[in-house]
């Protein structure tokens, strides 16, 4: 069985981050792996309060993951901090890690604001270039390119920017009112878009670390960087449409469970 490590901050309701990761990981067929950036208090309504790990304390372990089962993909999501971004740079470079899927996390889909300002200079310019793909959403690549997105040309734009600047692939999620889901993809030089269907599903918090590790985990299993999109891509629509609701929240969005196993089964089929 191939392996992946997510590198990420908690979701104790469990739609997002590093548990979302882990579902998501082994829904598509991988054997899932974990090193905490951060334990982050959130839900589907919002981010409470949030306790970073050390720098040393991250880096120790992601070495005892590496230092035992190698990870065949990683993926990296929220990193809320200079020291910790410069951390996890440093040990994939020590360990030569391959497939980086990098989804720079800056705003949660309820809206709380996850990295510190001076963090996102680090994230461009350490991070972002061990990656195999980023995969922005539109406020982050406003973030990340200084420029505003208003169109699917602004989009290109962006994605060429901040592929051009970083050094690596960028996929640019769609939604956030530009589109609900199509997706571009600036790698090599050359873009390429990919269309889906939008659905009409309020559970959409977690999507993107959804999205991120069902890539990693692709890539994890030998499939090119566009094919794992396209799989990731399928996988996460049929996680939207079965439309299971099991909040009680207050909020707008409920908990969304984007990793069932009825789906997973027809994907690997």
């Amino acid at each position: 069985m191939k392996t992946a490590l997510s590198i990420a901050g908690t979701d104790p309701s469990g739609g997002a981050g590093i548990q979302a990761d882990l579902k998501t990981m082994t829904m598509n067929g991988v054997f899932a792996m974990s090193a905490v950036t951060a334990l982050v208090a959130q839900n589907t309504t919002g981010v409470k309060e949030i306790v970073e790990s050390s720098p040393g304390f991250l880096g120790a372990q992601i070495d005892a993951v590496f230092e035992d089962i190698p990870p065949d993909a990683v993926k990296i999501g929220m990193a809320a901090s200079c020291g910790l971004i410069e951390k996890i740079a440093e040990r994939l470079k020590f360990y030569r890690a391959k497939n980086i899927v990098v989804d720079p996390v800056m705003v949660a889909t309820s809206s709380g604001r996850l990295i510190s300002e001076e963090a996102v200079d680090t994230l461009r310019s350490r991070l972002l270039p061990l990656a195999s793909v980023a995969t922005p959403n539109i406020p982050e690549a406003e973030i990340l390119s200084g420029m505003a997105i208003r169109s699917q040309a602004d989009m290109e734009a962006a994605a060429k920017e901040i592929g051009d600047a970083c050094g690596c692939a960028v996929l640019l999620k769609g939604g956030h009112n530009v589109n609900d889901a199509n997706d571009f993809l600036y790698a090599d030089g050359v873009g390429t878009w990919f269309y889906g269907t939008h659905i009409d599903n309020p559970n959409t918090h977690g999507t993107g670390c959804t999205l991120s590790s069902a890539i990693a985990a692709n890539l994890a299993k030998g499939f090119d960087l566009p094919a794992s999109i396209r799989r990731s891509k399928a996988y996460l629509s049929g996680a939207l449409e079965a439309m299971l609701d099991l909040g009680h929240g207050r909020g707008p969005m409920r908990h969304n469970f984007n990793l069932t196993g009825e789906f997973a089964q027809e994907a690997e089929g």
